[in-house]
């Protein structure tokens, strides 16, 4: 039986999973653990997420912003990880890490995003991939976009393969 396929067969989060982000990591049990994969086109991440009432606006049925954003700047990132990874013709297993932090966040709100059914979740890289990656990504549940986002992401290479940002010990 072939190994699972990173991105295909599990979240490309899983490829970390002593990741601790509170957007994305698996190791984190509080956090929103968003799972993205490839979309069909192999040039979007997608992901779907169940929206807990907790992260509301205080209207009813409407989610809180720093959510939505949380949404963008996660999947974002991720995004500019994963192509990244493809773009040096590595699986996202390898052993040193390709990481990016946000240097940029941008989020335009065009719509009240719903709490009440799941939410889509797709982004792809503008331009190209390089030391500052711009990704762009739309939200909303199916057939709408209630937010878009653009995240300028920051490779934080470290000379020895994996940095101060995701140890191997979680620290």
């Amino acid at each position: 039986m072939a190994a699972p396929v990173y991105g295909v067969d599990v979240p490309v989060q899983h490829s970390w999973p002593e990741l601790t982000c509170f957007g994305c990591g698996p190791a984190n049990e509080e956090g929103l653990q968003i799972e993205s994969y490839f979309g069909p086109d192999r040039e979007t991440l997608v992901a779907t997420v169940g929206p807990h009432s907790t992260f509301t606006s205080g209207a009813p049925n409407v989610a809180w912003g720093g959510y939505v954003a949380s949404l963008v700047d996660c999947h974002s990132v991720w995004t500019a990880i994963s192509f990244a990874y493809e773009d040096e013709g590595r699986p996202l297993e390898s052993d040193s890490y390709v990481e990016y932090v946000t240097g940029q966040l941008s989020v335009e709100y065009r719509a009240p995003t719903p709490l009440d059914e799941p939410l889509r979740l797709r982004a792809w890289v503008e331009d190209e991939v390089g030391r500052k990656t711009t990704v762009r990504s739309e939200v909303g549940p199916e057939g709408e976009t209630t937010a878009t986002g653009e995240v300028v992401a920051v490779r934080v290479d470290s000379e020895s393969g994996s940095s101060r940002h995701y140890s191997a010990d979680g620290g």
